[in-house]
């Protein structure tokens, strides 16, 4: 099974099953030390564009918003044993040409990464459907929807299980914004956690 750790604000890296390294919105915490097969930006804001800390191994790939979004279609890469779709995120900080969300497939677990956004009417249209193992909501509430409304969201979504991210513009956690989300099968994960998936 995959494991995930979460390196604080909306930072996270997947190792598969089978090896393949990816990391999220590299920006925030440690755990940058295993070089990548992948990363993943949702969009260019400098706290989630951090590559840099990524060493990326020979035939490595950087992916961002524009390579799961093109003339406003959504797109999907598979890239070794994963399959990665591009979903709408956006808000009034967030153009919806400019930010992507992830719906990741691996080891058999679905995955809804929600980058940087608010309430979306995909949220209802399409992840409700999905039948998701795992939803990371942002809840800062200053460029993002509030927990209040990852909430709901994560309500709507129906994932097995439910994570607060992203929850301070200034901090990699925030317990009290942790502790303000509420939905099923909620995890809280601190920076440094790591879960099997």
């Amino acid at each position: 099974m995959a494991k995930l750790l979460y390196q604080g604000h909306s930072s996270l890296r997947i190792v598969t099953d089978g090896g393949t390294v990816v990391y999220i919105d590299p920006y925030a915490g440690k755990g940058y030390d295993r070089p990548a097969d992948l990363v993943l930006v949702t969009h260019e804001h400098y706290d989630h564009n951090q590559v840099r800390l990524v060493t990326l191994k020979k035939g490595g790939r950087v992916l961002r918003h524009g390579d799961f979004l093109a003339g406003g279609k959504y797109g999907t890469v598979v890239f070794r044993d994963l399959t990665v779709e591009g979903t709408p995120a956006c808000n009034k900080n967030h153009p919806a040409d400019r930010c992507v969300g992830l719906l990741i497939s691996v080891d058999g677990v679905k995955l809804y990464d929600a980058g940087d956004t608010s309430s979306t009417g995909y949220m209802k249209q399409r992840l409700a459907r999905e039948k998701l193992d795992y939803a990371l909501l942002p809840t800062d509430g200053v460029f993002n929807m509030d927990a209040r409304e990852a909430s709901e969201c994560a309500a709507v979504i129906g994932a097995r299980h439910s994570i607060p991210i992203h929850m301070s513009p200034s901090a990699p956690f925030d317990e009290k914004k942790a502790n303000a989300f509420h939905s099923e099968g909620k995890i809280v994960l601190r920076p440094g956690d790591e879960i099997t998936l």
